[in-house]
């Protein structure tokens, strides 16, 4: 496993300029929220409750996650949650998924209640404010848990893509029993692209999407009789409105 570089939290909206993404570790995710690491580990027994994804159409069962969506006003500091509402993408941005209303189960409210909740998604406000100026930001939030169940488990089934958003954050919660997972960024436009493996609890991956595609590799388990898993947390943040019909 290739391990990622990190880049120090004074350096992100350079870094996020200059190449298309970063990655930082947990304790500049956590200063970037203003929380403590310890915080954000707080909120990992939630991926032990996530519904089974039905929405997978090639087949498989190994995919479990929520979904909750907010509007973020991040020079007021504000986070609004809106009511429940499916979960949609083009085509163009998920030839696999795509063009369908993904309807999957709500937040835990405890989660969204928790302090550090707010203070992520503000956090991730502001660097989106950073990439595209002063806006109003429309946010989804996805956890994720990629078991292994029936051999295999993949993480992006729909391949390297982009997410027709501004901002992508990709936060590793736990991995468990597993081999594979390999995270994979390429520019949107040129040949350079690079790979590596996210193994820290609450690092994360930033993403302007508009200048990279991304994809994480398939999982295994490394004991055939253990089941594996791959646990994370994906934000997204886009200015103008919820992608929709």
């Amino acid at each position: 496993m290739f391990a990622p570089t990190q880049t120090p939290r004074a350096e992100l909206a350079a870094t996020l300029r200059a190449r298309g993404f970063a990655v930082l570790g947990a304790a500049d995710v956590a200063a970037l929220a203003g929380v403590l690491v310890g915080e954000l580990a707080a909120l990992t027994p939630f991926w032990s409750d996530l519904p089974e994804d039905t929405h997978l159409r090639d087949g498989g069962r190994y995919r479990r996650r929520r979904h909750g969506s907010f509007v973020l006003d991040p020079g007021a500091d504000v986070v609004r949650q809106v009511p429940h509402r499916p979960h949609y993408q083009p085509v163009e941005y998920n030839a696999l998924h795509g063009g369908i209303e993904r309807w999957f189960a709500p937040l835990d409210a405890a989660l969204v209640e928790s302090p550090a909740w707010p203070r992520l998604l503000l956090a991730l406000g502001h660097v989106a404010q950073g990439l595209r100026g002063t806006h109003l930001f429309y946010g989804e939030a996805h956890p994720f848990r990629i078991e292994t169940e029936g051999g295999i488990g993949r993480p992006t089934p729909e391949g390297a893509h982009r997410d027709g958003v501004d901002l992508v954050c990709v936060i590793l919660v736990m991995r468990s029993g597993i081999k594979g997972g390999e995270t994979r960024v390429f520019e949107a436009d040129g040949p350079s692209g690079t790979r590596f493996t996210l193994t820290e609890p609450w690092s994360a991956l930033l993403l302007d999407d508009a200048r990279v595609i991304h994809e994480t590799t398939p999982i295994q388990a490394t004991e055939a009789s253990t089941l594996g898993f791959r646990d994370s947390l994906v934000i997204t943040l886009r200015t103008g409105n919820f992608q929709g019909k």
